[in-house]
C-alpha cells in the first residue's frame, strides 16, 4: 500500500511503501459490485473498496525506505503494465473457432460464408498479435534486456485490441455472445459473455488507457530531455 509520508516533499518523493495485514484493526474491505466481476486471466476476479480508519502499521512493515515509495510501486505497476509477458494459447481465437462450429445450421454452417471467415481472421490477428507482443516481453524480462516502452505498448495494445474483438465477436456470434447461464448453447460457460463486460471495464478502471500512451512517450524521449525508464522486475 503506498501511503503518504512527507507532506511537503515533491511528487513521487513523499511517499513510502509499507505491507498493510489486512486484518489489522480499522480496516473494512467492501466487495464492488462491477460489470466486469469474474471471468477469466487479466483483470479477473472481483475488486473492492478498501477504508483505513485509525489504522496503526508497524514501521518493520515499510518496504524499500521512507519516502520511497514510489520506486517500490513503480516494480509491479511495471509488471501490470505489461512489462513481464506471458507464454500463453491463443484462447480467445481457439474458443471462438469452436464456438462456431458448435452453431446450429439451417442449411448451411457459419464456417462455409465467407464473411464469417473474414471475421474469425480478425479475431486471431488481433488475438495473435496480442499474443505476439506478450510473449516478445516475457523473453525480454527474462533475459534482462533493458525495458522501455515495451510493457505499456503490449497493455495499450490489448486494451483497444479487446474491445475491437468484442464488437467482431457480437458481429460474428450475435446473442450467443451475450448468454451465459443456458448450457443449450454456452459450452463456454459463460466466457464470451464474461469477455463483452470486461473489454469495457479493462480499458482502463478508474483512469484512462491513454496514460500508456504517455508512458511510451516519455519512456522514447517525446517531450522531456531525459528518457524515463521503466521500472526494474527482474534481479
Amino acid at each position: 500500500t503506498i501511503v503518504r509520508t512527507d507532506r511537503e516533499a515533491p511528487r513521487h518523493q513523499n511517499v513510502s511503501w509499507f505491507m498493510i495485514p489486512a486484518d489489522l484493526p480499522g480496516i473494512t474491505v467492501e466487495r464492488m459490485y462491477l460489470l466486469g466481476d469474474g471471468g477469466e486471466g487479466i483483470g479477473s476476479g472481483y475488486k473492492n473498496t478498501i477504508y483505513f480508519d485509525n489504522v496503526r502499521v508497524p514501521a518493520e512493515n515499510l518496504v524499500g525506505g521512507e519516502n520511497n515509495g514510489w520506486a517500490v510501486a513503480s516494480t509491479h505497476l511495471e509488471l501490470e503494465h505489461g512489462s513481464g509477458g506471458r507464454i500463453g494459447r491463443n484462447v480467445t481465437f481457439e474458443r471462438t473457432r469452436e464456438r462456431l462450429r458448435s452453431l446450429p445450421s439451417n442449411g448451411s454452417h457459419p464456417l462455409d460464408d465467407a464473411e464469417s471467415r473474414g471475421l474469425l481472421a480478425d479475431v486471431f490477428m488481433e488475438t495473435e498479435v496480442q499474443r505476439l507482443l506478450d510473449l516478445r516481453n516475457f523473453w525480454m524480462n527474462r533475459s534482462h534486456h533493458e525495458m522501455s516502452y515495451e510493457g505499456p505498448q503490449a497493455s495499450y495494445f490489448r486494451k483497444m485490441s479487446n474491445l475491437r474483438v468484442a464488437q467482431t465477436l457480437l458481429e460474428l456470434l450475435g446473442p450467443y455472445t451475450l448468454l451465459d447461464d443456458t448450457e443449450e448453447f454456452d459450452d463456454a460457460q459463460g466466457w464470451f459473455a464474461s469477455f463483452q463486460r470486461n473489454a469495457i471495464v479493462q480499458l482502463h478502471p478508474g483512469g484512462t488507457a491513454d496514460i500508456q500512451k504517455v508512458i511510451m512517450a516519455r519512456r522514447i524521449g517525446i517531450g522531456r530531455e531525459v528518457r524515463e525508464r521503466a521500472g526494474k522486475t527482474v534481479e
